[in-house]
Formats: structure tokens, C-alpha cells, sequence
């Protein structure tokens, strides 16, 4: 006789005990639901455009027609390398963490409905955002392939390449737990969500996206390799033409920074999950 015909419990709600505790065999559970959040982010958002999912394509392809117009006039430095193949690099890099950070930081506010309703695991969404923002970083990537090609003369593709897998999971950690932690402020500061996607427009001109890191020098150098996504966005780039400013200290400030910032934005979430319905 099963569990239901018995009267026993099949599922048990509990409060979470810490903090920083992640139930990943809840979170297994509930994989469908995470397909079905990734499916609504990647296509919903898109569903009632003329030009649909394109989008994820003109976005960089435009944009990095505007730094090519601005980086030609200011005659800035692209290291050796096509100007629209440097920027390009640099854009797939920073769009991937950029939505994983401004998506992710709506979590709470942008579904409190279906949060005040059913329970599940509410970590599933913002996981799911990252996934979905990952389907766009596949695509926008795959741009950079006929470019690879055109200009193969002049760029040197090497075996960093391999490391891209590990970049891109950096910068998932890093967004993620930036968003984690701007969702649980906001929850109380709804301002929040208007100075992130201030903060993210500011941040591109503190990375290394329009200019090399190599050309910064003093002091300047020192403030942009303070930036975390700085390492990560030369070695990408490095990666698939063969110029970029890194060591293995700043990945390593790249890597532990990403950890750390992603523990703390669980801890933060976690926190505000238990008493958000009482502010949002």
C-alpha cells in the first residue's frame, strides 16, 4: 500500500536551518521546474517581438558597431587585434555577466506572486535565470565563429581556449551571487534595481571591454585589475585571438573572488527568503 493510501506524509516542509544551507537533492526534484522557468525566460521574454529571439544576436552585433564608431574616432588601442573582433570578444564576455547579475537581482520582487502561493525551492529561479542567460551567451558566441574565421590571419587562437568552460562558470558564480545579494536588499530598497542597472552601464567603462588592459598604466592599471571581471574578460579574449593582459594571481583574485561573493550572496538570499513576503 503506498504512502498516500496509508494517510502517512509523502513530502516534508521544513525551515531552512542555516543560512548558507543548499538542499541540492531539493533542488534535483525540482529540475522540471527549472526547465520550465529556463523555457519561460529564454522565450517568453521574446514572445511578442517581431524580431524574437534575434535579439540575443543584434544586441552585440550592434553594439559593438557603436565602439567600433566611438574606438576608431578616439583612435583607441585594440592591441594588434580587428577592432570589431576585439570588441566583440569583450562584449559575449561582460553581456553574459551583466544579465546574470541585473535578472537575477529581480528575483524576489519580479515573483512574489508565485512565491506568496505554491511552495518550491526558491533558489530554482535564479538558477534557472543563469541557465537561460547561458542559452544567449551559446548563441552570441557562436557569432564570434565566422569573425574567427575572416580575420584567422590575424589572430592566434591557442589552447586557453579550453579554459573558456571555467571562465564562464566564474562569471555565473560572480553575477549570481552579486544578484543574490542586490535581491535581498531590494526586498526592503526597491531603489536597488534602478542604481544596478546604472551601476552594470558605469561598470563596462571599468573593464576592459572598448580598451586593452595593457594600456592602461599606474595607477589606472592597478584600479581596472581590481576589477574581477578584468581577468576574465582578457583571458576569453586571449583565448581566441591571442591578446590579453592576465597572471595567474589574477585569476586567482578572479576565482576566489567569484566563490566568495556567490557564499555570501546565498547566505543573503537564504536570510531574506524566510521573512521577504512581510516587506515585498
Amino acid at each position: 500500500m503506498s504512502a498516500e493510501a496509508k494517510g502517512e506524509w509523502t513530502q516534508v516542509i521544513e525551515p531552512t536551518e542555516s543560512a548558507f544551507r543548499i538542499n541540492f537533492s531539493e533542488l534535483w526534484r525540482y529540475r522540471d521546474l527549472v526547465a520550465l522557468f529556463v523555457r519561460r525566460d529564454f522565450i517568453a521574454a521574446y514572445k511578442q517581438t517581431v524580431l524574437g529571439p534575434t535579439w540575443h544576436i543584434i544586441q552585440p552585433i550592434f553594439t559593438t558597431m557603436v565602439y567600433y564608431f566611438f574606438g576608431s574616432i578616439a583612435k583607441l588601442s585594440t592591441d594588434g587585434v580587428p577592432s570589431v573582433l576585439f570588441y566583440l570578444t569583450g562584449i559575449v564576455a561582460w553581456n553574459y555577466f551583466s544579465s546574470c547579475l541585473t535578472k537575477t537581482s529581480n528575483t524576489f520582487v519580479g515573483n512574489s506572486t508565485i512565491f506568496g502561493k505554491v511552495f518550491f525551492p526558491r533558489l530554482t529561479v535564479p538558477i534557472s535565470t543563469v541557465i537561460s542567460n547561458l542559452l544567449s551567451f551559446g548563441i552570441q558566441f557562436l557569432i564570434i565563429i565566422p569573425f574567427l574565421i575572416y580575420f584567422r590571419g590575424s589572430i592566434h587562437p591557442n589552447l586557453y581556449i579550453l579554459f573558456i568552460p571555467v571562465v564562464v562558470v566564474l562569471l555565473a558564480f560572480m553575477g549570481l551571487g552579486f544578484g543574490l545579494i542586490v535581491s535581498a536588499l531590494t526586498t526592503r530598497y526597491r531603489d536597488l534595481t534602478y542604481l544596478v542597472g546604472f551601476g552594470v552601464q558605469l561598470a563596462v567603462y571599468a573593464t576592459p571591454i572598448i580598451y586593452p588592459l595593457s594600456m592602461l598604466k599606474g595607477k589606472w592599471r592597478s584600479l581596472a585589475s581590481f576589477n574581477p571581471v578584468t581577468a576574465l574578460t582578457e583571458v576569453f579574449r586571449y583565448a581566441l585571438v591571442g591578446k590579453g593582459t592576465f597572471s595567474a594571481e589574477s585569476l586567482t583574485y578572479s576565482a576566489i573572488f567569484s566563490v566568495v561573493i556567490l557564499c555570501i550572496g546565498i547566505i543573503a538570499f537564504n536570510s531574506s527568503e524566510k521573512t521577504f513576503m512581510d516587506t515585498v
